[in-house]
């Protein structure tokens, strides 16, 4: 007899939820001279953080804290918070899979957006959730919809990405907080807030720690350069942020996670550097859309959209060349935002290589 596997893993596709720039160069076997593609940080961590990690590499023989003491408070202080109101684990998405592990069980129904962060769609469909999308509304999330959505179907769970990935479009925070205040009480929303260190204060909702169905969802990958480290929190109410305790790994995070993320989030300076560096970068991103008589959707992110004004396909024969020229960059893989391809944010040397070769792309995609 061989070994019998859940009903719920026979039915799924034995897929992730990317293709890795990795496995991509493997493909066309040349390592790619941008790196533009998975809204990493090419502007790296801190030296302060750098210089923390250093310091402590000879005690990987331990061990990291499983409370996560230190960055725990840190953070607490930062956000202005209690102690108890914050959970650390291994990057975004690994408190995505413990949070619908806490909701999901099989036939629970989910709401999400159609294109949003597939991520999320592969935790709930692990854990034998029922996704239910709906679409866009002019390449932003519509909260309206989304709550319709949500009281048709019972949702358990409601996820909205805002600033959104992959468009980075972003909606007001009166309107978030409308959503919050229509929500049935038996729908927890997950509020995932990856892109928010890129947001002007003005645009990030202010939400009450009493609200027990809304958590929200951080992250030390984007503004402070740590994707390769797997550091995310995420901020709720208290009894909400507990629960995680019973099923958490508690040594997902390494100590050389812990002390980078700590001396990371002590480093003002560079952080309100790599912010002004992101918009830099992001209006030459759309310049070059404009000067290329294409189309680029305004980011409150680190990438750009850039709508090529034609289909799918012809959006993915542009990717396929740039990636042939050694471009990375990625595209929505839902219809109608579909048309876009997405370029993230880079050094000098790697919008030089996309101003380059994007005419040259969209010439051989026609």
């Amino acid at each position: 007899m061989s070994i019998q596997f859940t009903d719920i893993v026979n039915k799924l596709p034995a897929s992730v939820p990317f293709v890795g720039p990795e496995a991509q160069e493997r493909s066309i076997d040349q390592l790619f001279k941008a790196r533009i593609g998975a809204n990493e940080s090419v502007f790296g961590p801190s030296e302060k953080a750098i210089s923390a990690m250093k310091k402590h590499l000879s005690e990987v023989w331990m061990y990291g804290d499983p409370e996560n003491f230190d960055l725990k408070h840190a953070l607490a202080k930062k956000h202005k918070v209690n102690f108890e109101n914050i959970v650390v684990a291994e990057g975004i998405d690994g408190l995505l899979g413990y949070l619908v592990r806490l909701i999901i069980e099989k036939g629970d129904n989910v709401v999400t957006t159609d294109g949003a962060y597939p991520t999320f769609n592969y935790h709930v469909e692990g854990f034998g959730g029922n996704l239910h999308k709906v679409p866009f509304c002019n390449d932003t999330e519509d909260l309206q919809k989304l709550l319709d959505k949500v009281k048709e179907t019972s949702a358990k769970i409601l996820y909205v990405s805002n600033p959104n990935n992959p468009m980075g479009t972003i909606n007001k925070p009166s309107d978030v907080q409308t959503l919050i205040q229509n929500l049935p009480e038996t729908t927890l929303l997950c509020l995932d807030e990856a892109y928010i260190d890129f947001v002007d204060d003005n645009f990030v909702p202010k939400i009450s720690l009493d609200t027990k169905n809304v958590i929200r969802m951080r992250t030390f990958s984007k503004a402070y350069g740590m994707a390769g480290l797997r550091v995310g929190y995420a901020i709720g109410e208290k009894d909400l942020i507990l629960n995680f305790e019973k099923i958490r790994n508690h040594f997902g995070m390494s100590r050389i996670s812990q002390v980078g993320a700590l001396a990371a989030l002590e480093d003002y300076d560079f952080i309100s550097d790599v912010i002004n560096k992101v918009k830099l970068s992001r209006n030459r991103i759309a310049e070059i859309a404009n000067n290329n008589n294409c189309k680029f959707i305004p980011s409150f992110t680190n990438f750009v959209a850039i709508d090529c004004l034609k289909d799918s396909k012809f959006a993915k024969k542009v990717l396929e060349n740039l990636i042939n020229n050694g471009v990375f960059v990625r595209m929505p893989y839902s219809y109608p935002q579909n048309r876009c391809i997405r370029v993230t944010v880079g050094l000098d040397k790697d919008i030089d290589l996309f101003e380059k070769y994007f005419p040259i792309a969209l010439k051989n995609a026609n």
